[in-house]
């Protein structure tokens, strides 16, 4: 049986009457990649600041490689990686200064752990005399990150670590944690983005401070209710209107290029791709396999019915 590192128990927390956290439960495991996955204002960073001691719950219970967060948050401290979803780092230091800024205040050095942060840091080890407030976004995230596992903690936090960077430093990114995680190291990430809960181990996904699923990405877009069809044209957005009035779609919504419509199992599909044939040139209806989007999507619609 694989080591429960983090444990969330009905964990609920509120700001004056909006509620955070509503009574979130979920587990994570030793060496595996666990993903929060939702959009903003999803409870993601409250729960993330409950869990690294510096917010305390309303009710409910976390414990960390053991033990309880708030009675034993020294122990937490000492072994938890944060990196928070905005560049906290010291703007005015440089790269160098803050990498043995962050290693002193856990009583360690650059040296005694280099092994771990080697393959991050070596790519902006060139740039180690510039002050961080004038790095790059991509150069900033391997610095936060090299700064987070300096102290070579149990648990690694990402509070959506990749938010305004490009498309190739986010893949960069989620090499790195796969890198990380093959050395044994827990890591916890929340992202908006879809797309990358397909690079965890697990997923919750979040709304509303509550888990509407779970499960590897695999388990949750194979609970996808219904069928689902890819719809392209010219004219996306005269197309989305009429799906959305069209009898046998479920919902449809933009996609990319392309336009995703949910349909129930064993619906006729005729009437609507008829439709669109006769209103729309140069069309194309596919059916096609759901992604955790679709099935987040599907949540979502389920919960206003």
């Amino acid at each position: 049986m694989s080591e429960i590192m983090v444990n969330v128990e009905e964990l609920g927390k509120s700001y004056g009457s909006t509620r955070a956290l509503d009574e979130l439960s979920f587990s994570t495991k030793k060496g595996e990649i666990f993903g929060l996955i939702g959009p903003d204002g999803a409870g993601k960073s409250t729960a993330f600041r409950i869990i690294t001691t510096l917010l305390l719950p309303d009710h409910g219970k976390v414990t960390f490689d053991g033990v309880d967060v708030v009675k034993d948050y020294r122990h937490v401290r000492r072994n938890v990686g944060y990196m928070p979803g905005t560049f906290s780092l010291y703007q005015d230091l440089s790269v160098e200064e803050n990498l043995r800024f962050f290693a002193t205040v856990f009583n360690t050095s650059i040296k005694e752990n280099y092994d771990l942060i080697r393959d991050i840091y070596q790519q902006i080890e060139p740039f180690k005399k510039r002050k961080a407030g004038a790095l790059s976004g991509g150069m900033k995230q391997k610095l936060a990150l090299s700064c987070a596992l300096i102290h070579r903690p149990k648990v690694l936090v990402l509070d959506e670590p990749t938010t305004g960077v490009d498309v190739v430093s986010r893949r960069e990114f989620w090499k790195m944690l796969g890198d990380l995680k093959e050395q044994g190291l827990s890591i916890l990430v929340s992202t908006p983005y879809m797309d990358e809960a397909e690079q965890c181990d697990r997923v919750a996904l979040l709304q509303e401070g509550r888990i509407l699923e779970s499960g590897t990405p695999s388990e949750v877009t194979d609970r996808f209710e219904g069928e689902l069809y890819g719809v392209w044209g010219k004219e996306k957005y005269r197309i989305l209107q009429e799906l959305t009035k069209s009898k046998g779609v479920d919902h449809a919504f933009p996609f990319g290029e392309n336009i995703h419509v949910f349909q129930a199992k064993g619906q006729d599909t005729s009437s609507w791709k008829h439709k669109l044939d006769q209103s729309f040139e140069s069309l194309r209806v596919e059916k096609i396999r759901p992604n955790i989007e679709d099935r987040f999507m599907q949540l979502m619609n389920l919960e206003d019915e």
